[in-house]
């Protein structure tokens, strides 16, 4: 049986990035990565000593989960490891961006994450894992990127759940939330000065090298950075108006 890791959004970012820690990390067959960018995906083959298979598919689009359930039939290997890092964001107000845009953030960072973890299930046994990504925004509301917000909330509370319900089965999840990150998620969402106020920035190869350890810990929950971990010990403790009037005051709005 072959045994295989699955990453989405592997074309960039934190998705690439996962993908070199995964490469390192793990003895596999082969490692397959999912995103629209063929291209971009054909470059990790050159780059990883593991094999890799690129799979250009848009995961917004729900013929995509029906080809990856065919894949996985055909096949019939073991989902050692699957990452959902695919997903996207816009910054801006509610009711001025446009029903599409909002309605594909939600596609790709809740409903083809929840997709993906039901179709690799049936493959994973004692002894794998699935790695979620959410946010810092998971623990919030946040104004102005409303939707996003809830989308990681989301993201969250499922894997939390699912990795409760898996624990007889010996199948560990972790969700990754990290908070500022410089990648090509920035140059999507941000189309204006909506956000004005960015306390700490970190690259994505310091988020991945945070989760990895934090995987091999065994911790459900992975966060970078001291200043990010103590907002999210502040989130929990004061009342969320205050914490939304807080943002809303370094963002400039009232």
């Amino acid at each position: 049986m072959k045994k295989i890791a699955v990453i989405t959004g592997a074309s960039s970012g934190m998705g690439r990035e996962f993908v070199y820690a995964v490469d390192k990390e793990f003895q596999l067959d082969e490692i397959w990565v999912i995103a629209r960018r063929k291209e971009r995906l054909e470059e990790l083959q050159a780059e990883c000593k593991t094999p890799v298979r690129p799979i250009p598919m848009d995961l917004s689009d729900n013929a995509s989960y029906a080809a990856y359930k065919d894949m996985l039939e055909a096949e019939k290997p073991q989902v050692h490891l699957l990452i959902n890092a695919a997903g996207y964001g816009l910054f801006g107000t509610f009711d001025e961006m446009e029903l599409d845009n909002q309605l594909g953030i939600i596609d790709l960072n809740d409903k083809a994450l929840t997709a993906m973890c039901l179709l690799s299930l049936p493959y994973m046994h004692k002894g794998d894992s699935i790695i979620n990504l959410g946010s810092n925004s998971s623990w919030q509301p946040v104004p102005y990127l409303s939707v996003y917000g809830a989308t990681k909330a989301y993201v969250l509370s499922f894997s939390r759940a699912i990795g409760r319900e898996l624990k007889s089965r010996g199948i560990f999840v972790m969700c990754v939330c990290p908070g500022w990150i410089k990648t090509e998620f920035m140059d999507r969402a941000v189309h204006d000065d909506t956000i004005k106020y960015y306390d700490r920035w970190y690259t994505a190869k310091q988020v991945i090298d945070k989760a990895m350890k934090d995987f091999r810990k065994k911790k459900k929950v992975s966060i970078l950075g001291f200043p990010v971990r103590m907002q999210v010990r502040m989130v929990k403790l004061l009342p969320v108006d205050w914490i939304m009037n807080i943002w809303c005051r370094q963002q400039g709005k009232k």
